[in-house]
């Protein structure tokens, strides 16, 4: 029977200096808030049980809207009061770890490894340790003889701590793994420091009763990286999104300036894309094989087939079907839907709008609540008057149909299969398949008018 392992995320305080009004451990880090990378590297090392430990009021538990679980922190102060809180979730397990909700480069193997030193050693508790960083401020891990912990000395304030204490390097990196009775039973005996019960009040107790506490050296220095400020999240941002650029590059895209481009971490690239200077990729984008993206292209949320070609533009919640060009310079808005091999160019704007396969819209064109079908071609400066003040109207474009340049069409308005529209129309009625749809007045000509009642020029 697979043993059941139960992961304690604590997330509760705002973190005041982050300067902001919302929870830190909310902040995003690549588009993730950052205790969502902390539930996923707990998955990821098999948890068979997530539990997010929040405070109520402060927005977590309805902001993660049930991709965690969540038990609230109702009475007592301290992290020893928060793993209380979730005494159900621990009392049915085998092995429970306790991580922190403000330490989102945590990884799996740090998790991992943990968990099997600490069956390996049959331990109460063990704790993940380092030598790798610098130790001030931190507490010290004192060893006994056979190499166990005895205790944990803080040294937040130095003063009264012996030197050869103050020497040791090994450090507490605020991340462990406990048997779950013995953690429970120490908590209960834990006294109240300045009104708050700590976690680490657990390790002399259980030292006291003869249960074993060890270490699990470390060099990944990065799990216990810890978010206290707006400066701390920069730098694992920056961390965080070099290691995705590292992941898609040995899944096969090309970045050919990597510094410059940011990528959140739910987006999917295919093989064989290459990945230009200045570009973002947001949220839920996904982009298939073979595709050329940027310089400087933005895509939020957007679907990409395979072998499409953007450069210098906008896609928001919008879908761009196989062999299709975006831009330069082109903006598709939610509800743009370009079909295979199309053509949307430059300085033109699609929103909620299907443009049909190989039909083609190649310049300084505003398309709005329409269908263009297939292998149709919108002149310069073509756009569809969408709105009456009132309500959207649609507009239908048919196969193979062209329009001159600057046509206006007012909708609600068709163009059939294979109809033109002259130049400079406005187009406020149907026009049939194969027909010409012309809406202007006859030019005037005014001879001699640049030179009429003018004085000469010296």
């Amino acid at each position: 029977m697979a043993s059941e392992l139960t992961v304690l995320i604590m997330a509760a305080g705002h973190g005041t200096r982050m300067r902001s009004s919302l929870p830190k451990v909310l902040h995003p880090i690549c588009g993730r808030a950052m205790v969502l990378w902390v539930a996923e590297a707990a998955r990821e090392a098999g948890a068979t049980r997530v539990v997010c430990v929040t405070r109520p009021g402060e927005g977590v538990a309805e902001t993660l809207d049930g991709r965690v679980e969540v038990v609230e922190q109702v009475e007592g102060e301290g992290t020893g009061a928060a793993v209380l809180a979730a005494r159900e979730a621990i009392e049915g397990s085998d092995t429970v770890v306790v991580l922190s909700g403000d330490h989102p480069l945590i990884s799996a193997d740090a998790v991992r490894e943990l968990v099997a030193t600490h069956g390996r050693e049959g331990a109460a508790a063990t704790i993940l340790t380092t030598e790798e960083l610098d130790p001030d401020g931190y507490g010290r891990i004192v060893r006994s003889g056979d190499g166990a912990v005895a205790r944990i000395v803080e040294t937040k304030n130095p003063d009264g701590v012996p030197p050869d204490e103050l020497a040791i390097r090994e450090i507490n990196g605020g991340t462990y793994a406990f048997e779950p009775r013995d953690l429970l039973d120490a908590l209960e005996a834990v006294a109240e420091e300045h009104g708050e019960r700590y976690l680490t009040g657990v390790v002399p107790l259980l030292c006291q009763r003869g249960r074993r506490v060890v270490p699990h050296l470390t060099r990944d220095t990065l799990s216990m990286f810890g978010i206290n400020s707006r400066a701390d999240l920069m730098e694992a941002e920056a961390l965080a999104r070099r290691a995705l650029l590292r992941q898609h590059a040995l899944a096969g895209v090309s970045f050919t300036s990597p510094d410059t481009v940011t990528i959140d971490a739910g987006v999917e690239i295919g093989e064989d894309t290459t990945v230009g200077p200045g570009v973002s990729l947001h949220g839920a984008t996904r982009v298939g094989r073979g595709c050329t993206l940027g310089p400087q292209t933005t895509a939020t949320d957007a679907t990409l087939g395979d072998e499409v070609t953007v450069s210098h533009s906008v896609l928001v919640e919008c879908a761009v079907a196989d062999r299709a060009t975006i831009g330069p310079f082109a903006y598709l808005r939610p509800g743009a839907d370009i079909a295979e091999g199309a053509k949307v160019g430059t300085f033109v704007e699609i929103k909620n709008s299907r443009i049909g396969a190989g039909a083609k819209v190649p310049h300084l064109s505003y398309v709005g609540d329409a269908d263009v079908g297939e292998e149709a071609n919108l002149g310069a400066s073509s756009i569809t008057a969408n709105y009456d003040g009132r309500k959207k109207h649609r507009t239908k474009i048919g196969k193979r149909a062209k329009t001159g340049i600057h046509t206006s069409l007012v909708a609600p308005v068709s163009v059939g299969d294979e109809a033109y529209t002259g130049a400079g129309s406005v187009i406020s009625k149907d026009v049939p398949d194969g027909a010409l749809g012309i809406s202007r007045p006859p030019q005037k000509v005014i001879e001699g008018w640049a030179t009429k009642d003018r004085e000469p020029r010296e």
